[in-house]
């Protein structure tokens, strides 16, 4: 055996994994940057997870949670039985793949073209105009479009009768309802999106487009070539992320858009609209937890297939 070959074989066996306490102290500044977010997690989804146990049961507020009697899957029958899960969960199904699509189409769009402008001064006005909208409150967003589509004197009911046509009665179309609510979300979501994609690819190694700038690549090949695949890895994150949520609506935005009116819940009623409705006068927690546990559970064994099929396709784009 070489001298080199022994050195080598010397060093794998005096190589001692770093210790726990090292290894923190070494990634200290990393740590505290992370800590607000291991502590909203820590305090908002794990410790909270215990109380599940009331879907189980028959919650009595004398009693407490983990006191009352136990009733198995008793809750779960509620959706079950009501005849409308089916309409519940394709609805719920259809909207967040529309937002899940068509959003995370928009966000690359507009990324990359803000990517593309020389401007840093209009780059920064950009995303700021496009990121307000997210920070609208789902109430005056609701207020907004009623002003506008209110058909006795809204604005565009009165813009559409001065050139002499005449306003169909929007909230009493169930049809017009899934293009208005997803292009709501989209007005809403885009600019946060946006920002995401932006980041990563102001991430990118800046040598690439200037090695493909020398070569006489032209914009749409560097955007082909070399832009989007290196989104590809947090294209794929940020699907696998929301297709958790996939049967989980927005439930302010669709009340505050919808509200009570049974003429338009065919094509706009939820899972959670329809359960809030339903728990309004009794304020049975139990059932409504029994469907959100559902809910997180299918979303859970989603989140795993897509993971599984990911991985499967190219293990490195995998979430674990």
């Amino acid at each position: 055996m070489s001298h080199l070959q022994k050195a080598a074989q010397q060093k794998v066996i005096n190589y001692r994994k770093p210790s726990v306490g090292r290894t923190l102290v070494q990634n200290k500044t990393l740590i505290l940057m992370c800590l607000p977010a291991i502590l909203f997690f820590l305090v908002f989804s794990y410790l909270p997870m215990p109380g599940a146990y009331i879907a189980f049961t028959n919650f009595q507020y004398n009693k407490g949670i983990f006191d009352s009697p136990f009733v198995g899957l008793k809750n779960f029958q509620f959706l079950f039985i009501s005849g409308q899960l089916g309409l519940l969960l394709k609805n719920t199904v259809l909207y967040n793949l529309a937002f899940i699509i068509c959003g995370n189409i928009l966000q690359l769009a507009f990324a990359i073209m803000l990517n593309e402008v020389a401007c840093k001064g209009y780059k920064k006005l950009a995303q700021s105009i496009m990121f307000l909208p997210y920070f609208i409150s789902d109430v005056l967003v609701s207020l907004l479009v009623y002003n506008m589509l209110n058909y006795d004197y809204g604005f565009i009911s009165h813009l559409v009768r001065s050139l002499g046509m005449e306003m169909p009665k929007i909230y009493q179309d169930a049809g017009a309802w899934p293009f208005l609510i997803v292009l709501v979300h989209l007005w809403k979501s885009t600019g946060y999106g946006t920002v995401v994609y932006f980041a990563a690819i102001t991430g990118m190694d800046s040598s690439m487009m200037e090695a493909a700038q020398i070569d006489g690549a032209n914009a749409w090949q560097r955007i082909r070539y070399i832009t989007l695949p290196t989104l590809k890895p947090t294209v794929i994150i940020l699907f696998l992320f929301a297709i958790g949520g996939i049967l989980k609506g927005n439930f302010g935005l669709f009340y505050n858009l919808v509200g009570n009116n049974s003429m338009l819940f065919k094509t706009t009623d939820i899972i959670e609209t329809y359960v809030y409705r339903s728990m309004m006068n009794s304020f049975n927690f139990s059932q409504s937890s029994a469907v959100g546990l559902f809910q997180s559970v299918v979303g859970f064994f989603i989140v795993l297939g897509a993971n599984a099929f990911v991985k499967h396709l190219d293990p490195d784009y995998a979430l674990f």
